[in-house]
């Protein structure tokens, strides 16, 4: 998988998309941006060890190259599940089926407000919701909370916002600083802040549960979090 260095020879003037182009470097992107995104991984593993149910479904919405598919392939090892990752980006349908082709999970490519979800245990939608329109947040959730088997938990990783001003442009400070420790620099760090800019909508951690519940699911906690990258665990 090739280094993502997409933002160190072009100004990009359109808004980020999940294209050829970020398909060939997104392993190495996410890793790189995302603050504790490789624990994300583990504790999903974990996760699905604990709440898979046999021979129920496991669903990775917005897939990408199937990482947290094949952490709920791990984690639900010999209770003969069915793990299904969904993406709607081609490019990157095509690198997972590549990448998992000897892997026993099912890739499709379609839209997560779209797809059926039934007898499913566990579903994640890592770093996702974010990407969606906000007046169409709680319709996924409300899909996803129906499509659950009671005890079933939704695993929903997200960058977040904070209420306070001060306390945002703090953490935006801190995650800046994160990625320059990865070897970003400035220039690919504010071009890839302007190409996000009204693509990925943060919300508050309240903002995520309130929406939960309103959603159905019985309770939420959230179990991750470093700097404004968080995770949360929702059981039906």
């Amino acid at each position: 998988m090739g280094r993502d260095a997409i933002y160190t020879s072009e100004i990009h003037t359109s808004g980020f998309t999940f294209d050829n182009k970020v398909a060939s470097v997104f392993a190495d992107m996410i890793s790189r941006s995302v603050p504790g995104y490789g624990e994300t991984l583990k504790m999903t593993e974990l996760l699905a060890h604990q709440y898979a149910q046999p021979e129920s479904n496991l669903y990775d919405l917005g897939c990408s190259l199937g990482a947290a598919t094949m952490a709920l392939s791990r984690g639900s090892s010999g209770k003969s599940c069915k793990v299904i990752g969904i993406d709607n980006s081609e490019a990157m349908v095509a690198k997972c089926r590549e990448l998992l082709k000897d892997e026993p999970v099912q890739i499709l490519c379609g839209d997560a407000l779209e797809a059926k979800i039934e007898n499913a245990s566990v579903v994640v939608l890592n770093f996702v919701l974010q990407f969606i329109p906000k007046e169409q947040r709680l319709e996924l959730l409300r899909k996803i909370q129906r499509g659950l088997k009671s005890g079933g938990v939704l695993i929903l990783s997200e960058k977040i916002a904070f209420d306070n001003v001060d306390e945002n442009q703090r953490q935006i400070e801190l995650h800046e600083t994160f990625k320059r420790a990865q070897g970003y620099s400035d220039l690919e760090i504010s071009r890839k802040r302007t190409a996000l800019e009204n693509v990925l909508i943060p919300e508050t951690l309240l903002t995520h549960h309130q929406r939960l519940a309103e959603a159905g699911f019985s309770s939420s906690n959230t179990w991750f979090q470093c700097f404004n990258f968080s995770s949360i665990i929702a059981i039906k």
